[in-house]
């Protein structure tokens, strides 16, 4: 879960977000999607942004207010 100031929706606090989520995706998922890669000659930066965001998706958040 992802405790958030509802205040605090800056684009710092979404960068910050972002980085967390993609981190998240590079450490469950980074290996399969470099085989994949390798395998189909597709760019592993989109396909990371792609996961990145899919990912944001499945995390609770909780709006302090």
């Amino acid at each position: 879960m992802i405790y958030i100031k509802f205040q605090d929706l800056s684009m710092e606090k979404q960068e910050e977000l972002l980085q967390v989520s993609r981190e998240h995706v590079t450490h469950l998922f980074g290996d399969s999607i470099k085989k994949y890669v390798e395998e189909t000659g597709a760019n592993y930066e989109n396909l990371i942004d792609e996961e990145m965001f899919k990912n944001l998706y499945n995390y609770n958040f909780v709006f302090n207010i």
